[in-house]
């Protein structure tokens, strides 16, 4: 703020980032309730991301994973979170930092959080084992966007300089 411009956009970055840190952790102490689960997209590209070298290549941009009934080893700090997932029956290890976050959702409850507005494109979710069968969802940005119930979503593009 030394130049005189308060930066609202990085404050509510900031908070939104809170928002779904505070999620994680209270994820990891109590499980998900109910129906809760939550699809979680961020970049690929960002260098802090660790993914392997196969998941990098199918998902060259961006990538959403999804927490629901098969997740380990989660950890989270205040820069980042760590989280084990299933992909094609294979144990794998991500490491995600909170900046590389692009959007948060869980559908159970038709809320979501929307960190940027370059994402024009379709998201292929990640191919998980959810209930014990593999599928792969396919989520149009519009889904956190263009949802019926906006009361729920939170964007930054209602605050963004056109």
């Amino acid at each position: 703020m030394s130049d005189g411009i308060i930066n609202y956009d990085e404050m509510v970055q900031t908070a939104l980032i809170g928002v779904v840190r505070d999620i994680l952790k209270d994820t990891k102490k109590n499980g998900l309730p109910g129906e809760h689960h939550f699809y979680i997209t961020f970049q690929t590209t960002h260098p802090d991301v660790k993914i392997p070298p196969y998941l990098r290549e199918r998902y060259e941009e961006d990538m959403t994973i999804v927490m629901q009934n098969q997740f380990w080893d989660l950890l989270i700090d205040d820069e980042h979170f760590e989280i084990s997932l299933s992909f094609n029956r294979n144990k794998e290890h991500l490491s995600v930092p909170f900046e590389a976050l692009l959007g948060f959702f869980d559908p159970s409850v038709d809320f979501g959080l929307h960190f940027n507005s370059d994402l024009e494109t379709t998201i292929e979710l990640a191919e998980t084992e959810v209930t014990g069968e593999n599928t792969t969802h396919k989520v149009q940005d519009s889904v956190v966007r263009d949802n019926p119930k906006k009361d729920n979503i939170v964007t930054l593009d209602a605050f963004r300089k056109k």
